[in-house]
């Protein structure tokens, strides 16, 4: 599904108006019909008897909530709505649907200040659900003072609380606030996911997102470069398994990493790699490490090590085509000899590379872009929020206002897929295109998940020997996204998994390992489900 900023949104709503003669009170009124039923499902079925209050602001996202709470009314349910503005002040289209509210017998009433409203909430005695339709996605900021009292009061007193298209006060672009925001339980997109739901606050703040189809015409909101991952997005594991082939068809991985006391992170990446289907799996430390290393290994994991001499390293280099995806980086060490170690790899490597951790921390964009962009076979990256401005010379600000601008543009830099982890996993590719995993979950936020998902990432790309063909590099990339895509799908899967039988707390990176079983299993069955009702 497409994620859009304002500026496409607004393109899409003209080229609907002007071209297919949709207009604004279409919507407003499919928004009404939906987002009611929305409502009805999620909250009032299991709560009948919950007050619902609706705020109104003064614009379009005004007169879509009041469509709502007509809605609600047509079918029996009995809600109040407060009106944050004057008269005066209003547009047309939100006098109109006042109009038409109260006459379906929607209470209104009109706000002058704050005491107003909170003598009002001070009188009820059950819980409250508040449906914000103040602002959509161009507030502007800051809020006024008495906007300011009313969201702060509306955090601390309602039970429950929708969003009409995005939490008021948050900004529609760089999901930032000034002060203060709604925090919604629930967030009715209009037409599309909108590019503030996923960047900064507005990630913490828009809290389930159901996506209110509105009747806009197929290829305005198919088309763009923003993505949900989804399924579509993904290359379906059950393809790369043959029941007759032996071992070499799946793969030979080489995982390189580990120093002192960071051997367990080598150790978790390359059992990724191996438990998500990979033939081979071979994992070399420094010479030093060795022994720790092995000493803490997973039998079907193959050996080896890395002289601390690198004039001895001539027969590595040599062997290293006979592997088939390399990852480097977890726990390698950020020193001299391992900026060397990633150099080589990069240079001398025919086949798809990831570089995870400390790979990315002894590299810098300013001396390294031409490394990366003169190979002549796919690489990924896979920094969080520190190791990308620290690798791109952004400050750390100015990343998190605008991630996927600073992402595209070091990946048109580099020539390289950059996936910038965190609770929204940032998928950048070289075709442009940025994909948003967006799968908070604070049980992963512990030592060695990075580690596991540079694994994954190897061991499916290790399985696509078309990646190592002698041909045109566009022609390999054909399946490289989707499999790039199935590593952060089956990550992020199999935290949740772990999540909810352990708990977040208990749960660890080699829980989300032992949860790949189900996670492939789970996997399988929507994509079967798909094909069927596709009729494949």
């Amino acid at each position: 599904m497409r994620v859009v900023d304002t500026k496409e949104m607004k393109k899409i709503k003209e080229i609907a108006s002007k071209e297919f003669f949709y207009n604004e009170q279409l919507v407003i009124e499919n928004v009404g019909a939906k987002g009611a039923d929305l409502i009805q499902q999620r909250l009032l079925s299991e709560y009948p008897q919950i007050e619902l209050v609706f705020l109104i602001g003064k614009g379009s996202n005004g007169a879509k909530g009041l469509a709502i709470a007509r809605h609600l009314r047509a079918v029996g349910f009995n809600m109040r709505a407060f009106m944050l503005y004057p008269h005066s002040e209003c547009n047309e289209e939100l006098i109109e649907q006042a109009r038409i509210a109260e006459s379906f017998g929607v209470k209104l009433n009109f706000i002058e200040n704050f005491d107003q409203l909170s003598s009002y909430f001070e009188q009820l005695h059950g819980q409250v659900a508040v449906v914000d339709a103040i602002f959509g996605t161009t507030v502007q900021l800051p809020l006024s003072n008495f906007i300011y009292d009313v969201i702060k009061y509306i955090n601390e007193f309602s039970s429950f609380t929708v969003a009409v298209d995005i939490p008021s006060g948050v900004e529609g672009d760089t999901g930032f606030i000034q002060g203060n925001a709604i925090e919604a339980d629930l967030t009715l997109s209009i037409a599309l996911p909108k590019l503030g739901y996923y960047v900064a606050d507005g990630s913490k703040l828009v809290g389930e997102i159901q996506v209110i189809d509105v009747g806009y015409p197929g290829p305005l909101i198919s088309e763009g470069n923003k993505f949900l991952l989804s399924l579509d997005d993904i290359v379906d594991p059950v393809s790369r398994r043959d029941r007759f082939a032996d071992k070499k068809v799946f793969g030979h991985t080489l995982v390189l990493g580990g120093s002192h006391g960071l051997t367990g992170a080598l150790v978790m990446a390359s059992a990724a790699a191996l438990k998500v289907g990979a033939g081979l799996i071979t994992a070399a430390t420094w010479e030093p490490q060795y022994q720790e290393f092995i000493a803490r290994l997973i039998p079907e994991v193959m050996t080896g090590y890395l002289p601390i001499d690198t004039t001895k390293w001539t027969r590595l280099i040599k062997d290293l085509n006979k592997y088939s995806a390399i990852v480097i980086g977890p726990g390698l060490a950020r020193s001299t000899r391992a900026r060397k170690l990633v150099l080589e790899v990069l240079n001398n490597f025919d086949g798809p590379v990831v570089l995870d951790a400390d790979a990315i921390n002894v590299m810098n964009l300013k001396e390294d872009k031409e490394v990366f962009r003169l190979r002549d076979a796919p690489t990924v990256l896979t920094p969080h929020f520190g190791e990308f401005s620290k690798f791109a010379g952004v400050p750390i600000e100015d990343l998190q206002r605008s991630p996927v601008d600073h992402l595209r543009n070091l990946v048109e830099q580099i020539n390289c897929t950059v996936l910038l982890k965190g609770p929204c996993t940032y998928m950048g590719f070289t075709d442009g295109s940025v994909y948003f995993n967006y799968s908070p979950n604070d049980g992963m936020a512990s030592g060695g998940v990075g580690d596991v998902l540079a694994g994954i990432l190897g061991g499916l790309l290790g399985q696509d020997l078309v990646l190592k063909e002698d041909a045109p590099l566009i022609n390999r990339y054909e399946n490289f996204n989707k499999t790039v895509g199935l590593a952060v799908f089956i990550h992020s899967l199999s935290g949740h998994l772990a999540a909810k039988k352990l708990g977040v707390r208990p749960m660890s990176a080699m829980s989300i390992i032992d949860s790949f079983p189900e996670a492939f299993k789970e996997l399988d069955e929507q994509i079967s489900a798909i094909d069927f009702y596709q009729g494949k």
